[in-house]
């Protein structure tokens, strides 16, 4: 098997372990994500916390998962380790945070859980994904304009990038 069909099997049996766990958390339930988001209810006994568990689980596999490219040479289903050397709390970044919890919070749909939903509830679902594949095509497209202005407006800037 080549590393491209790895890469693509590896890929998929995450998706599915993803899909399965989210389901089995019941993550994939919007009431259940406002009932963690609703800090207000503390007081009350009202607040789910169930969220942070299954997001720390997801934290400490990732923790170990990340640092592989320490103990690797190269990866075992890809070409290369993703290195980034972004680190900066940007604008884009900030506003990009904002938006997505603003949507969080109105729809209860993330968009990972709303993918798995698609197989469980489709029709209170399609609606949401079809809004958010939308938002992030737009998005895409105004990042591509604005890059491409602020390069015809610093020409030298942009050549440096």
């Amino acid at each position: 098997m080549n590393r491209s069909s790895l890469a693509l099997l590896s890929a998929a049996v995450a998706g599915i372990v993803f899909g399965i766990g989210l389901s089995i958390s019941r993550m994939t339930d919007p009431a259940k994500i406002k009932d963690f988001l609703d800090l207000a209810a503390i007081p009350s006994g009202g607040w789910d916390p169930s969220l942070a568990f299954v997001m720390g689980g997801g934290l400490l596999v990732a923790i170990f998962g990340l640092r592989l490219d320490r103990m690797l040479r190269k990866p075992l289903a890809a070409a290369a380790f993703i290195k980034t050397h972004r680190v900066e709390l940007d604008t884009p970044l900030i506003v990009g945070a904002v938006v997505f919890g603003i949507g969080w919070g109105l729809s209860g749909f993330c968009p990972g859980p709303s993918f798995a939903d698609l197989g469980l509830v489709p029709a209170q679902v399609i609606g949401f994904v079809v809004a958010l594949l939308t938002g992030s095509w737009v998005a895409s497209q105004i990042i591509a304009w604005t890059e491409a202005a602020s390069n015809a407006a610093h020409p030298a800037d942009a050549s440096a990038r």
